[in-house]
């Protein structure tokens, strides 16, 4: 069959599919939308050599051979059944399903009837392989895989886990400040990948990492559904405010099963193999073999996997640890059970400074770690964290609902030396000047304002070089006005150290999230490329059925003349009967089809408002 043949079969399987297939295939085959208007163009795209190559390229061995052997079946005897591919590989009929299914919904591989043949262009790229010293056919059928398992020692694993609840530990604490950072203000992704500079630096100064690292560290927070790549954007997801209230233990284990349930299937299966042997060079060798096409994207997935496992403390020194291997095993409670006991102790009580500082000497107890960040900054973590008060922070506390008395008793219990004195004179002043700096929205207009009875403290403001670009216009002495939105006012004003609250149309004082923007700008980009495409082709279909329908003979006309294919033409004739011609189409002008007659050697000219099908022959 030739090129255009495929086409014209797999634009008709194409057109069966609905949406939510349509979809999943165009995003797994990274089809491009530019210049495709219809299902034939479509068809064309996944057809083309550089794409099939890709696509075979995603594929495991298994699939490889089932797709060299059924085009080996197609050609000498037809296309074969599952049945007689289970015995041509010999394999259960079950999983010879299993792979027909993987190449279908690759968009490699047509079925009819039960029978089953990749397109031509698929058979011609595998044909084309060993010239590029890929396997052939028989190789990919009868390969037998390298079979290296280095055993872990008790001992080892004794060492293993010593570091990994330190590096666990350290982890959980970096994607925590990681997720708390995003959530004030997402981080671009570039077009070319990779984080915008100026956001890789913010990040990785509040993660305590090295800027290297802070992809790794938004990869795990990602698989945990905790993080996502909104457009160009990484923004922390609603699940956030659920696993910051859990304990620690609990927010790795969310973790480690992110890590796990995200891996691919094959992978997974092939480390659940290796729960107690070293991975290494024989995983990725292993891994080369299973993908004989697909040595860089399949390195680069297996090198990530591994290093956010050593960064959760799932293995150690290319190993698994103990709670490694419960977790590949035997689920994540189990691990979680065996991380809990690497993890350090945590404390409930810390050090309140005279400089407004305040030092735990351990892992501050989640809920009072939660609460006492709401009124103090976070300066430094680790296994002893510090933090500092300000007047920007115990206002946060007021609005937030605290009051001066509610903020003593809390930091009083907290504390091992008592409240210092200036930290008691930052508290009373605050509390006394708190509410007296209030920004809100401008009934309606564009725009917001900012208002104190100090009038003082406005002409302060109005002279702010770091307020300068909100371009403030003064109204009266007691109130400033910006055509800025308030919640950019309000993170203005944060910013500058100034202790504001906002307030709602009738004065009443309300909690707002500031509302930063990437560093780097870029518009959020949500629309589904995916999606786009599926509608522009269903579009291309969606005329009248009697338009449609001739529409859809014409197109299948004019790649079979393109590609010079043999076709049956169904006719409907004036008596009503149905008639079949096998044609080698010429050309379509005028509503006419010109065509030779394979069966009889002779032209035709057809009326296009007579065919009534048109399939290969």
């Amino acid at each position: 069959m030739a090129a255009s043949g495929s086409a014209l079969a797999l634009a008709a399987r194409l057109r069966a599919l609905d949406d939510g297939a349509l979809a999943r295939l165009v995003t797994q085959r990274l089809v491009r939308e530019s210049g495709i208007r219809d299902f034939f163009d479509l068809a064309e795209a996944l057809l083309d050599r550089s794409s099939i190559q890709a696509a075979l390229e995603r594929l495991d061995r298994g699939t490889l051979a089932l797709l060299a052997v059924a085009g080996e079946l197609a050609e000498s005897a037809g296309a074969p059944t599952a049945e007689q591919l289970s015995a041509r590989l010999d394999l259960p009929v079950a999983d010879v399903r299993e792979r027909i299914a993987t190449a279908l919904d690759a968009g490699l591989l047509g079925t009819e009837s039960g029978r089953y043949a990749p397109w031509d262009a698929v058979v011609e790229q595998l044909r084309a392989w060993p010239a590029f010293g890929l396997p052939a056919g028989r190789d990919l059928v009868d390969g037998s895989p390298p079979a290296v398992l280095e055993p872990v020692s008790e001992a080892d694993v004794r060492f293993i886990d010593r570091g990994a609840g330190d590096r666990a530990f350290g982890t959980l604490g970096a994607v925590t400040e990681t997720l708390l950072a995003l959530r004030e203000a997402p981080a671009r992704r570039l077009a070319r990948g990779g984080l915008a500079l100026p956001d890789a630096r913010r990040l990785a100064a509040i993660a305590g990492v090295d800027a290297g690292e802070v992809e790794l560290l938004l990869d795990i927070a990602s698989r945990a559904g905790l993080a996502v790549l909104a457009g160009t954007e990484w923004v922390a997801t609603d699940r956030l405010t659920d696993w910051l209230a859990g304990s620690r233990i609990d927010r790795w284990g969310e973790l480690a099963s992110g890590w796990l349930s995200r891996l691919p299937d094959d992978l997974r299966d092939l480390l659940r193999m290796r729960a107690h042997a070293v991975w290494g060079d024989g995983l990725l060798d292993y891994l080369d073999w299973l993908y004989p096409a697909g040595a860089s994207w399949v390195r680069e997935r297996a090198v990530i996997a591994a290093r956010t496992a050593e960064l959760l403390g799932i293995t150690g020194a290319g190993a698994p640890s103990s709670a490694g291997a419960r977790l590949l095993l035997d689920g994540t409670e189990a691990a979680a059970e065996a991380m809990a006991a690497s993890f350090p102790a945590e404390v409930d009580n810390v050090y309140l400074q005279h400089d407004l500082s305040v030092i735990a000497p351990g892992p501050l107890r989640v809920d009072l770690e939660t609460r006492l960040r709401v009124m103090a900054e976070v300066e430094a973590r680790g296994l002893a964290s510090s933090f500092r008060i300000t007047a920007v922070s115990l206002t946060r506390a007021l609005v937030a609902g605290e009051t001066a008395t509610s903020i003593r008793e809390f930091l009083g219990t907290l504390s091992l030396t008592g409240i210092p004195q200036p930290l008691d004179y930052l508290i009373t002043d605050t509390d006394a000047r708190f509410g007296t700096l209030r920004v809100g929205q401008i009934d309606g207009a564009i725009g917001s304002y900012v208002r104190s009875v100090d009038a003082e403290l406005l002409r302060q403001l109005a002279v702010d070089q770091a307020l300068a670009p909100l371009a403030f216009d003064s109204t009266d002495p007691h109130r400033l006005t910006t055509r800025f939105d308030v919640g950019l006012l309000y993170t203005s004003l944060l910013d500058a150290r100034y202790p504001v609250v906002a307030e709602d149309g009738s004065g009443r004082l309300i909690a707002i999230r500031a509302q930063r923007r990437s560093t780097g700008g870029g518009e959020l980009v949500t629309q589904d490329t995916a999606a786009v495409l599926v509608q522009r082709v269903r579009e291309g279909a969606a005329a009248a059925p009697e338009e449609a329908d001739r529409a859809w003979l014409a197109r299948q006309l004019e790649l079979a003349i393109k590609g010079k294919v043999t076709v049956t033409v169904t006719v409907r004739l004036p008596d009503d009967s149905l008639a079949e011609y096998v044609l080698e189409p010429a050309a379509l002008a005028g509503g006419r089809l010109r065509a030779r007659d394979r069966r009889s050697d002779i032209e035709r000219t057809l009326p296009l408002s007579s065919i009534v099908a048109v399939a290969n022959a």
